[in-house]
């Protein structure tokens, strides 16, 4: 199993959009299958997962937006948003997230 890190941004947006069941269970999730989610082109690794929340039908679920380097790293959990939200990130937030893992993987090789 993986460590997953959840960012400020994420914890914030995931406690208005799911339960705390809901949550628990995305994290346990990733946890055990961290490639789960498809590769962002340009971005430098960052990965969307669609997850479905109990009861809401499929229009009603979220997408997790999460960066996982290697078993060296936790995952982190880097935004989520609701599928009637929108359903890609902008050019200018892929840019900014792009940013944060080039970040994140110089750290991690030091």
């Amino acid at each position: 199993m993986i460590t997953v890190a959840e960012t400020a941004e994420y914890f914030r947006r995931a406690r208005k959009l799911m339960s705390e069941e809901e949550c628990a269970g995305l994290i346990a999730y990733l946890a055990a299958h961290p490639m789960a989610g498809d590769l962002i082109e340009g971005t430098g690794g960052l990965r969307k997962l669609r997850w479905a929340r109990d009861g809401r039908g499929k229009s009603g679920g979220v997408r997790v937006i999460y960066f996982f380097y290697n078993e060296g790293l936790p995952l982190y959990l880097l935004t989520l948003y609701g599928k009637n939200q929108r359903e890609n990130l902008s050019a200018a937030e892929r840019n900014a997230l792009a940013g944060l893992v080039n970040l994140l993987i110089r750290s991690a090789q030091k």
